[in-house]
């Protein structure tokens, strides 16, 4: 992952509600790719026993989470590669074990990728006025559509509960520790 991964733009302290949470989102966003970021394929695969979770699984996972939102809450299009080949049902948690198999570049192009895509189609729907209180795609069991509030939450919640978690194999790895990564100086 490189620099513009890792940049915090910090917003207006009196910013509105979507500026304070795509904020949050970001700022996650950077933490977890300075926790997983600049490694090669041996401290990605690395797990901290008793559990088989890795940094390279993890950014795999987040990946698809980003893009399961999106196609899930927001756009309803289908799934890009890898997705789309991943055998979930023979493997429910593929995108945690093919990880392995993936070069520390794949992965980080897999999120950025994801990450990007994400950021596109929440500028989209937000761009038509109805703000977090209009209701997504997504239809529950019950037939109610959460509101898009609840699915930026949720992907707030996401990348701060896997940033803990790279927070621990992280310094696992190499001793990195840290809340937020070192910013660019502005001369």
């Amino acid at each position: 992952m490189d620099l513009e991964d890792l940049t915090v733009i910090e917003e207006s302290m009196a910013g509105d509600e979507v500026e304070m949470l795509m904020f949050a989102l970001e700022r996650a966003r950077a933490q977890f790719a300075w926790k997983c970021g600049g490694l090669d394929a041996a401290a990605l695969a690395k797990p901290l026993p008793p559990s088989a979770m890795t940094l390279g699984g993890l950014v795999k996972h987040v990946a698809l989470c980003e893009d399961l939102r999106i196609a899930e809450y927001l756009t309803g299009e289908h799934l890009p590669e890898p997705w789309k080949q991943a055998n979930f049902d023979a493997d429910p948690e593929w995108d945690w074990h093919s990880a392995a198999n993936d070069t520390p570049d794949e992965l980080y192009t897999l999120w950025r990728a994801s990450v990007q895509r994400s950021r596109a189609a929440w500028a989209t729907v937000l761009a038509n006025g109805g703000g977090l209180d209009q209701p997504s795609i997504f239809t529950t069991e019950a037939g109610d559509h959460p509101n898009l509030r609840r699915v930026l939450v949720d992907a707030v919640e996401h990348y701060i509960r896997h940033t803990g978690h790279a927070d621990l194999l992280r310094e696992n790895v190499d001793g990195l520790v840290g809340e937020d990564p070192p910013q660019p100086t502005t001369a």
